[in-house]
């Protein structure tokens, strides 16, 4: 058998909250085949994230911090990770299901010509090979996947956020960083970053344990505000579905549904969301479901756990007022 890699997507040194989740699936992955966990983490401070994998599991790490990948650029990062794949040959591949996480593993997949099973939420091992659950039809059925005859390839997997245990930090854990030479040159990556604008100081919907979503029923940008107030309260994110990004009400990076973010926090607050499909897809994995909503025939209410029926303006800042209490 052939060693468990885990892409360490991080900033400066700060990894994602899911690449520990991944990385936590890889050792267990890898204590039931007996082989290694390889943490694979490139880009400025990469070697700081690489020795933090090496405390929460990982026996060994490569690390690469080329000025060719000083930005997130997916032709250097899937190069060098295809160019590593392909030279070492691990058993498996596995990174978060982020944007980035999506994007390096299906160039990597393409670059290998191995299978990718995205998206996971459960995993187990048939013999060698992986069966993995999956959620599909807009997250109404799921669906148990799998690469049928892998042969010499490795198994990419991306895994959804909060949907496994992230593995745990032991300080005195040790292990080899071992720093490798970047895919591609400069002059040989078509894409340059030019400059970006910075979201803010916000709570990131993919690590958030709460989150409160706004749909057409807040009635505007302003009926985001009682929103805002409950988040700040819990110390949630603000969610959002498509309609009201659509209308500008509130930024895309706030959107959960099909086409935004997945999210499966452990309590999701829905003020004034019907419950299209799309939106449905990006949230039904949450663990606890509350919708607030003036029309008790609206379809978010088949999926909630529980459910309050009135006028959101009213209700948001009632509840408000209760986590005031309760919490202070």
């Amino acid at each position: 058998m052939s060693d468990v890699w885990v892409w360490i997507e991080h900033k400066d040194g700060q990894a994602a909250s899911v690449s520990w989740e991944a990385l936590g699936l890889a050792r267990r992955l890898a204590d039931e085949q007996n082989v290694s966990v390889v943490a694979l983490a490139f880009g400025p401070s990469a070697a700081q994230a690489a020795q933090e994998a090496i405390e929460r599991g990982a026996d060994r790490a490569l690390v690469c911090e080329d000025a060719t990948l000083s930005e997130y650029r997916v032709e250097p990062y899937a190069g060098l990770l295809s160019k590593l794949a392909a030279e070492r040959q691990p058993g498996f591949i596995l990174a978060g299901a982020t944007t980035r996480g999506t994007d390096i593993m299906g160039a990597a997949s393409v670059d290998l010509r191995a299978g990718l099973l995205a998206d996971v939420t459960e995993v187990s091992l048939d013999g060698g090979r992986v069966l993995a659950t999956s959620p599909v039809y807009s997250g109404k059925l799921v669906a148990t996947v799998t690469i049928p005859e892998p042969g010499d390839t490795p198994q990419l997997l991306t895994v959804r956020s909060r949907a496994f245990a992230a593995a745990e930090r032991d300080a005195s854990r040790s292990g080899e960083v071992e720093t490798v030479e970047p895919a591609l040159a400069e002059d040989d990556i078509t894409v340059k970053v030019v400059g970006f604008e910075p979201a803010g100081n916000q709570v990131s919907l993919a690590d958030a344990a709460i989150i409160v979503s706004g749909g057409r029923g807040v009635g505007g940008p302003e009926g985001f505000e009682p929103l805002r107030e409950l988040a700040e309260t819990l110390g949630a994110a603000i969610g959002a579905s498509r309609a009201v990004v659509d209308a500008g009400w509130i930024p895309y990076e706030h959107q959960v549904g099909q086409t935004g973010k997945v999210v499966s926090p452990d309590l999701y607050i829905a003020c004034g969301i019907s419950g299209a499909v799309q939106h449905l897809a990006g949230m039904r994995t949450s663990k606890v479901i509350v919708a607030i909503n003036s029309d008790p025939e609206a379809p978010i209410f088949k999926v909630a756990h529980y459910g309050i029926v009135g006028d959101l303006f009213e209700i948001v800042p009632a509840l408000n007022e209760a986590f005031k209490q309760r919490l202070s």
